[in-house]
């Protein structure tokens, strides 16, 4: 177990998370199957965490300590997600889609690839997973990575990747799915082509023809989803992250500073802090 020490004290509170970076942005069509955002990295002690990693070490921490908390915002069109961070901790921001002349976004999951390109952008060992690539296929993008898989990223002809899926965690007290990658998008419109459908946990749907690319859903990491690519449609804007921090309610009391948007829940014995935005600290009393 990891120790923090502050001010010569004892460390009394043991504290799960759950901290999951802002997703990858899809790209606009311009004329060809571009590639979906991967989802935001995503760490955790609690049920499962993400690239298929073993679970993470409880943080062991001091009251009256501060400890910093940022949650990472999603990315827009063409950018990479931004990381999330809890005390030591940090995850990192998905990757952008690959377009014409732009690679897909390397992160804590990657992005996904342009079509007839082979290169995916990667993912960050026990975050998430690469994206898909779209080699030897005409007029379609890959999905991004997911926290969970890759599976179904590969571009098909005419018919972009699926999104990566995410992964299922528990730590609010509740089973609720979290980064989930962005569909490829489609330069074909149906019946012919299809944009790919968005990653379980959040992940935005690609477009196809002239339909836009869906956005990741915020507070839970998602990619966001390219454009179609025949009439350019735009692409979604990756879904922001979301930090979860669960600890025995009698070992003491939350304090979300200035600049933070969070609340508290009970469940069990525990109270469970959920922090939607911002950038701040943290401290127990």
């Amino acid at each position: 177990m990891q120790i923090l020490a502050g001010v010569g004290a004892a460390a009394p509170i043991v504290v799960d998370y759950l901290v999951i970076a802002g997703g990858g942005g899809g790209q606009n069509g311009n004329g060809a199957g571009n590639g979906g955002g991967g989802a935001g990295g995503l760490r955790s002690t609690v049920a499962s965490t993400g690239g298929g990693g073993s679970l993470e070490t409880a943080l062991s921490l001091a009251l009256g300590v501060s400890y910093t908390v940022t949650v990472g915002a999603g990315g827009g069109v063409d950018s990479n997600g931004s990381n999330s961070v809890f005390s030591t901790i940090t995850s990192t921001g998905g990757g952008k889609g690959g377009a014409n002349g732009v690679a897909a976004g390397n992160g804590g999951s990657g992005g996904g690839a342009y079509q007839g390109i082979s290169t995916a952008g990667t993912g960050t060992a026990s975050q998430g997973f690469a994206g898909g690539i779209a080699t030897g296929v005409g007029n379609s993008g890959a999905g991004g990575g997911g926290a969970g898989n890759n599976t179904n990223c590969n571009a098909q002809n005419n018919f972009g990747g699926e999104g990566g899926a995410g992964v299922s965690n528990n730590i609010s007290g509740s089973s609720v799915n979290y980064g989930g990658g962005g569909g490829g998008g489609s330069y074909s419109a149906l019946p012919t082509g299809n944009g790919g459908v968005g990653g379980l946990g959040g992940g935005g749907a690609g477009g196809q023809g002239s339909v836009a690319g869906t956005a990741g859903t915020a507070n839970r990491g998602g990619g966001g989803g390219s454009g179609g690519g025949l009439g350019n449609g735009a692409g979604g804007a990756g879904g922001s992250g979301v930090v979860i921090l669960r600890y025995p309610t009698t070992s003491g009391t939350i304090t979300i500073g200035a600049g933070l948007t969070g609340s508290t829940t009970t469940n069990g014995g525990n109270t469970i802090a959920t922090i939607t935005a911002g950038s701040g600290n943290v401290s127990w009393a």
